[in-house]
Parts: C-alpha cells; sequence; structure tokens
C-alpha cells in the first residue's frame, strides 16, 4: 500500500499528483483498504517525499508532520555525531521521529526516551534502517530516564508543545536542566534555538552555530567533555564559488561540513575598520551569530566598513566558504531616486538585496527600484543591493557575484582560503 502511495509522488502511475492520487485511491478502496489507511498512506508518501531533502534514506522511513519539520537532517546529525567518537553507549532525549538517533546509533547501542508513543515507535524503526547496534525505548518524560553507565547524551528539547510553539528562547525541558545532565554523564550535546542567548551557556561549554547553506539552523551546546573551542560557525553545504574563483581540495573536501572556529569578538565584530575595497564580503549567518566576523576578517586579509556592522572588504578577493564574495562596481549615499537611475542605466537581470544595519521595508524598496517586470532584461546582470551604514550614513553598494568573471570582469587570480577545521 504504501509502495502504491509513494508513485503519487514519483510519477510511477502517470499523470499529475491530484490525478494519481485518485486513481491510486481510487484502487486501494476497490480491493477493500479502509478510508483511513488510504488517507494515512498517502499522508505517508508525501512526508517521505519531502523528507528527501533531509535524509538519504527517507523512502524506508516513518514521519509525523511535526517531527519532520523538527528533525536536524542527516547532514547536521553526522556532523555533530561525530563528537561523540570512541563513546559506545548513547542516550538521544527528546528523540522524536530519530533524526539525530539515526546518525548517533550506528556499531552502538542506543537508548531512546521521549514521552510521545508514536514518535518513539517511529524513531526506533528508523534507527533500525541505520544500522543500530542494540536500540532501547523509553517511554517517558526524559527527566526520568535512567543514564547510570551511558557516555554520552544528546538532548533536543522541544521548543513546540503540540501545535503551539512555546516562548522565545523556552523549551521543554529547559536549558539549566539540559545543561545539568553533564554532572551525570560528562560528554553532552545540547540542541537548541539559533536565537539562544549565548550567556546562558555555562562557562567551558562550546557554541557552535550551523548553517546549511546561506540559512542559519541551529545552535548546538558541547559540554567541556566534547568542547573543542569556545565557538564554532558551521556550514553544511557550502556552496564553491565558480570554476574562476576556485576552493581548492582542502578548504572544500568533497563538499563537507566546513568549521570556523576561535574566540568570540568582545564587540558586536571587532578588527580593522576602513574604508570599502574593491569587493565586499557578506559572512554566513553562522560566523555573525557565533561573533566570528573579525576572526574571518584576519583570515581573509580584509576589514570591516563599520565598526557595528558585518560586512567585510578588501581589494584583492579571497575565496571562502563562510563568505558571500561580491565585487563593488557602485558606491554611494542611500536615495532610491538615484538608484532607479543606476539601475535601469545598467539594464539588468536580476535583482537581490541585502540589508545590514539599516531599517527599511526591503520588498517594499524592490517594488520603487522596479515597479515593472519589464524593467528587467533578460541576459542582463545580476545585481545585489546592499543596503548598510558608511561613515554613519545610510549606503548603498551595487555589487555582482564575483562567481559570474563576465559580469565582475574578474580575473581568476582569486586565493583560496585555507578551511581551519573540516568536521572538528
Amino acid at each position: 500500500m504504501l509502495a502504491a502511495a509513494a508513485a503519487v509522488y514519483t510519477g510511477g502511475a502517470g499523470g499529475g499528483i491530484a490525478a494519481r492520487e485518485l486513481a491510486v485511491g481510487t484502487r486501494l478502496r476497490a480491493v477493500g483498504v479502509p478510508v483511513g489507511l488510504v488517507a494515512a498512506a498517502f499522508t505517508q508518501a508525501e512526508l517521505r517525499h519531502r523528507a528527501a531533502a533531509k535524509f538519504a534514506c527517507a523512502e524506508e522511513m516513518f514521519f509525523t508532520r511535526a517531527g519532520l519539520e523538527q528533525a536536524s537532517s542527516q547532514a547536521a546529525a553526522e556532523h555533530r555525531a561525530a563528537r561523540f567518537a570512541g563513546r559506545h553507549r548513547l542516550a538521544d532525549l527528546c528523540t522524536g521521529i530519530g533524526g539525530d538517533a539515526l546518525a548517533l546509533a550506528p556499531g552502538r547501542e542506543i537508548l531512546l526516551v521521549d514521552r510521545d508513543p508514536v514518535h518513539l515507535r517511529m524513531a526506533a524503526l528508523n534507527v533500525a534502517v541505520h544500522g543500530a547496534h542494540r536500540v532501547d525505548t523509553l517511554l517517558a518524560d526524559v527527566r526520568d530516564a535512567d543514564l547510570t553507565d551511558y557516555d554520552g547524551v544528546f538532548v533536543d528539547p522541544a521548543r513546540r508543545t503540540g501545535d503551539r510553539r512555546l516562548a522565545s528562547r523556552a523549551s521543554e525541558p529547559p536549558l539549566p536542566w539540559c545543561f545539568a545532565l553533564a554532572d551525570r554523564v560528562a560528554a553532552v550535546a545540547v540542541k537548541a534555538a539559533p536565537g539562544l542567548a549565548t550567556d546562558q551557556v555555562p562557562p567551558g561549554w562550546e557554541i557552535e552555530f550551523v548553517a546549511d547553506g546561506r540559512d542559519l539552523k541551529e545552535a548546538v551546546l558541547f559540554s567541556p567533555a566534547l568542547a573543542t573551542t569556545e565557538r564554532r560557525a558551521t556550514v553544511l553545504h557550502p556552496a564553491p564559488l565558480s570554476s574562476s574563483v576556485p576552493l581548492s581540495s582542502s578548504a572544500l573536501p568533497g563538499g563537507r561540513p566546513v568549521s570556523l572556529v576561535g574566540i568570540p569578538d568582545p564587540a558586536e565584530c571587532g578588527g580593522k575598520v576602513a574604508a570599502p575595497g574593491q569587493f565586499l564580503y557578506d559572512p554566513s549567518p553562522a560566523v555573525t551569530r557565533a561573533g566570528l566576523v573579525g576572526e574571518l576578517a584576519r583570515r581573509l586579509g580584509a576589514w570591516q566598513i563599520d565598526p557595528m556592522i558585518a560586512f567585510l572588504s578588501s581589494d584583492e578577493p579571497v575565496a571562502s566558504p563562510f563568505a558571500r564574495l561580491l565585487r563593488i562596481s557602485a558606491s554611494l549615499p542611500f536615495d532610491v531616486r538615484r538608484l532607479v537611475g543606476e539601475l535601469r542605466g545598467r539594464r539588468i537581470g536580476s535583482l537581490e538585496i541585502r540589508r545590514r544595519g539599516l531599517a527599511g521595508d526591503v520588498e517594499e524598496l524592490r517594488r520603487r527600484l522596479l515597479p515593472r517586470r519589464r524593467d528587467l532584461v533578460a541576459g542582463g546582470p545580476a545585481i545585489t543591493l546592499v543596503m548598510t551604514r558608511l561613515r554613519d550614513e545610510p549606503w548603498a553598494f551595487l555589487c555582482t557575484p564575483v562567481a559570474d568573471n563576465r559580469v565582475a570582469g574578474l580575473v581568476s587570480d582569486a586565493r583560496p582560503l585555507p578551511c581551519p577545521s573540516v568536521n572538528g
């Protein structure tokens, strides 16, 4: 039945999704399958189809909508599971559908704890797909779990109860309880929201901010037994800039996660401040949240254009997985009428707007700059408008991606940035 429902999303039954669902549903009901089971099969097939973006074996796993939404991606789970190397009995608290357990479990004994019986059963089945040595389950509040003889704990406290999202920065169980786990088991990792207030985290714990591409996804907190630095910014799927500005194989081996580590700047950013050069760097949100903008600037040989804003600049391009590299083609005070003239004169093909340190409605600004779709020219240059502050004044930069060297007029001699840390 699940295979038949899956054909709705793979196209195996022919026609569009609605037509395939009607045909498959009619056939299943005709042979006596209850309507409720047919609906459940379609739901599971849809969730497996969506889950393929997160999990390699999604077609063999089980999900609920809430469980899939809240689950870590397999890439994120495998990245942090490496911290538990050498530990053989792990407990996964608040396991949900087992998104993290599937990376923690292979070759180990693992205890799955959750108070939702459906999620707990799904987690056990999902982990079995990924080769656990032994799986035990406990249907209980995680605060009642006996962690004696376990040598590692991962906990992903809930940030919603049922359909209700908890208050900002709240979780169940609360973070202080999660931190206290280290008094019982030395090796503890806690998944938290990326908006985490860093002053909540005890001294000696590592804070890692994780981005998937350009999207900041989560923070992970490692107890002193697992910590290797104070702050870490990790990009799970770093995008190569282009063949014209190559990343060396040491900087980005096989597209695996890359990490920038260091001590956070005491100020919001920190480091040298100077007038903009020819190139602008837009750091990954993981870097900005980790407070490592100054560290990134030092590694790039770049500087900030404002002491409190995270944009960096340089006169020589340096490829990095931790920042998007742009070539500045115009620098001017922020004035909408002047920007309209600049953009129309360039006959642009697309417009992206990036903003730091300057208030304003981005979509409203886009409508004012490009009131008509025909103002875009097919095949024209891609332009990024950067809204920011310079010398404490509203400022704008018109930029082109370095990857498009036809637009940027850039020779292919940019230096690759050696990655300071890959998977640890």
